[in-house]
């Protein structure tokens, strides 16, 4: 199974080159680097969705909320049953 999350776009980097570009992209407060050279058009302020390091796809902050509420759910469900 394949697991990909929500994050907020805090800065981006490498805006010459389309496919080099990279971002800052806070998840949850862990920020982390992640490619976006499927998405030219991302920004700071924006929410993307990443799996390995790589954005996806934009969403809007209400979808990105429901994603992230979604993940602390079973993460609290998976407490529970440790």
């Amino acid at each position: 199974m394949c697991l990909a999350v929500p994050g907020l776009v805090q800065s981006v980097e490498n805006n010459e080159d389309p496919i080099k570009r990279t971002a800052k992209v806070s998840f949850d407060g862990m920020v982390r680097e992640v490619s976006l050279g499927f998405l030219p058009e991302v920004k700071p302020g924006d929410y993307v969705v990443v799996h390995v390091g790589m954005a996806l796809s934009k969403i809007n902050a209400d979808e990105a909320q429901k994603m992230i509420d979604d993940i602390h759910s079973i993460e609290e469900l998976m407490k529970e049953e440790s």
